[in-house]
């Protein structure tokens, strides 16, 4: 199984910078779609951003131009740098993966997660 292991959460004031890890110790990131997922109480799990084998790149449109993703396949960790924050971007961060080409932002279609790292902007 892939474990997915997530750090770099925390509080920080709306305007500041947070930058998210996610490392795991299994196969190669080339063969996996990952991405980065958030969620908050009493709300579905969203998708952020996703990064797919061909490193194509995709993000929903409340953090694109805010928000990047990258993977360093040499160390399997993939980021989500986060930019200007705002309070609404508060949330559990998630790391997620599949072994598919594709990367769709429905959680559900998910296979591993990581446990998750709380970003709370206020």
């Amino acid at each position: 199984d892939v474990q997915l292991v997530e750090s770099g959460g925390g509080s920080v004031q709306a305007g500041e910078s947070l930058r998210l890890s996610c490392s795991t110790s299994s196969p190669p990131w080339k063969a996996y779609c990952t991405g980065w997922f958030r969620q908050t109480p009493g709300q579905e799990r969203e998708g952020v951003a996703t990064i797919d084998i061909d490193g194509h790149i995709r993000y929903i449109d409340s953090v694109k131009g805010l928000f990047t993703i990258s993977r360093d396949s040499s160390s399997s960790i993939v980021y989500l740098e986060m930019n200007r924050l705002k309070v609404e971007d508060t949330g559990m961060y998630f790391c997620a993966a599949r072994r598919d080409g594709l990367c769709p932002f429905d959680s559900r279609d998910w296979t591993y997660w990581g446990q998750g790292t709380q970003v709370t902007v206020s």
